[in-house]
């Protein structure tokens, strides 16, 4: 199966899926076939702040249709708050999209946790992952440490690396959440992964980017082989999660 990624939102966090996508099917000796396109961090961000839901859905339906005319199957975004507008980018793509908040909610399935923590943009965390985790007690970082936690975060993205301070503020926001009472700290930014990749980071986190590369690498290797393509299978996703 052909994978379409909507990369650039940032360029860290398109890097990071595409080399977990080719590692998993370097390890199960299996082809790959993906394409990428690129979509504006700056415009993303002004129709994020605007809730241009429409504009950036149009946005995206003409990317998936440049992922169509080179082959794409399927076309995932790799910007959780890029998934601001996914329902209306369904209902105009031309290919099947990979949502990462189902991909969540089916990994967060297989978890007895009632009450998870957010880090990522202000929109992601305010909105609850717009509205994607209604099952849960939501828990966020308290007061101003809320905004701070997404300027931070828009400033990793758009410099594409993390210095050693904005580390410390990330681990240290999730430790805070986490003492009140977070059983789950989700990292619901797809360039955290610039901050916690490898490292310990004192909670039990879970990537939510890796969520979204396991249900993507899980479609692409189930049907390799398959002239048809077209299976779409579910399943248990396998994900990386820092532990205390």
């Amino acid at each position: 199966m052909h994978i379409g990624l909507v990369g650039g939102i940032g360029p860290a966090a398109t890097e990071y899926y595409y080399r977990h996508i080719t590692a998993a099917h370097t390890q199960g000796d299996s082809p790959l076939e993906l394409t990428i396109v690129h979509a504006d961090i700056k415009k993303l961000l002004r129709n994020l702040a605007a809730d241009e839901r429409a504009t950036q859905a149009e946005i995206y339906r003409c990317l998936a249709t440049r992922l169509q005319a080179a082959g794409a199957d399927l076309v995932a975004i790799t910007s959780l708050a890029g998934h601001f507008c996914i329902q209306e980018f369904e209902s105009l793509s031309p290919l099947p999209v990979v949502n990462a908040i189902e991909a969540l909610r089916s990994e967060l399935a297989s978890w007895s946790c009632r009450s998870v923590g957010l880090l990522g943009t202000q929109a992601v965390m305010e909105s609850h992952l717009f509205g994607g985790l209604t099952d849960f007690n939501i828990v966020l970082p308290a007061g101003d440490n809320l905004p701070e936690v997404g300027r931070q975060y828009i400033a990793m993205a758009r410099a594409g690396h993390s210095n050693e301070d904005q580390r410390e503020f990330f681990f240290r926001a999730g430790r805070q959440i986490h003492d009140a009472g977070a059983e789950l700290v989700l990292l619901a930014g797809t360039d955290l992964c610039l901050a916690f990749d490898g490292r310990e980071c004192g909670v039990t986190a879970l990537d939510c980017a890796l969520v979204h590369v396991a249900a993507l690498t899980r479609l692409s290797l189930s049907t390799a082989g398959d002239p048809e393509g077209n299976s779409f299978p579910r399943g248990a996703t396998n994900t990386q999660t820092s532990k205390n």
